[in-house]
């Protein structure tokens, strides 16, 4: 039974090993099709060699931009990053209070629950219009699109987590006397805070989807808005290192999120050391 591959488990090099096997995959590939492409047309703009990229990135993250005098990269990244951080921190906000408020009180759930379900079913996309008609082309239009696209998944989410705690916790709780506003925050809250955390992880992936799209149809900065800006040119080394910049920032964003949710809350994984 040992020698069966469910049972084997690799070690510490080999998780390395195992991990970074497709990234140096994915690079292989696409050095070996670069290179056939640039011996058959020198200018081509599909598969820029690594020193093309190289020198794009240098440009971008380094050297002023001869028209608005302004390091493009950055300014770009800044502009982004204070846009999703709004959407996330107002979607965060509206899932734990409505999420624990509806899982928690029967009245709220029976009222709130059918609302948040048919919102979540509506593509945000397809509100983009409407949400830059009724608010304009400025920045509050892309941070309400990133709350509606996430907000009601959290709601939902943590709603479910909440019914999902024993009862008899609850009962415990009020036959010690403590108070509605007590449960929710010495019992609920505790328990809820990690799910948010990783609630919010899992919602990285669609609120840069739905922050790129915004910036692509109406911004006049930031990551998406450049992104579609460069795409008439096939300025594919300049797309390309953006593309894997936004990868990075949200590898980075959801490992910091994991990590705080080790600090503070240890007790998940202290069973698994």
């Amino acid at each position: 039974m040992g020698l069966r591959i469910i049972n084997r488990r690799p070690g510490r090099g080999g998780a390395l090993f195992w991990g970074a096997l497709p990234f140096l995959a994915v690079l292989a590939l696409y050095l070996t099709f670069s290179a056939m492409r640039l011996a058959e047309n020198p200018n081509d703009k599909l598969l820029p060699a690594l020193s093309t990229i190289a020198e794009t990135v240098v440009r971008l993250a380094f050297t002023p931009d001869q028209r608005t005098g302004q390091v493009l990269l950055w300014v770009d990244t800044a502009a982004s990053l204070a846009r999703l951080a709004w959407g996330l921190a107002v979607s965060a906000a509206l899932g734990l209070v409505i999420g624990i408020a509806s899982g928690l009180v029967p009245y709220l759930r029976a009222g709130l629950s059918p609302f948040v379900a048919v919102v979540s079913l509506i593509p945000p996309m397809a509100l983009l219009p409407i949400l830059f008609i009724s608010f304009g082309l400025d920045e509050l239009s892309k941070v309400v699109l990133i709350v509606i696209g996430i907000a009601p998944f959290l709601i939902r989410d943590l709603a479910m987590r909440v019914e999902a705690i024993p009862p008899e916790l609850v009962i415990k709780a009020q036959t010690l006397g403590a108070s509605t506003w007590q449960i929710i925050t010495r019992l609920v809250l505790p328990t809820m805070l990690p799910k948010l955390i990783d609630a919010l992880r899992l919602s990285l992936g669609p609120a840069w989807l739905f922050l790129i799209s915004a910036e692509a149809i109406a911004a006049q900065d930031g990551l998406g808005y450049r992104i579609f800006l460069v795409r008439r040119y096939l300025a594919m080394d300049v797309i390309l290192p953006y593309v894997a910049w936004i990868t990075l920032m949200a590898f980075l964003m959801d490992w910091g999120l994991r990590a705080l949710n080790r600090r503070t809350s240890p007790w998940l994984t202290r069973g698994m050391a």
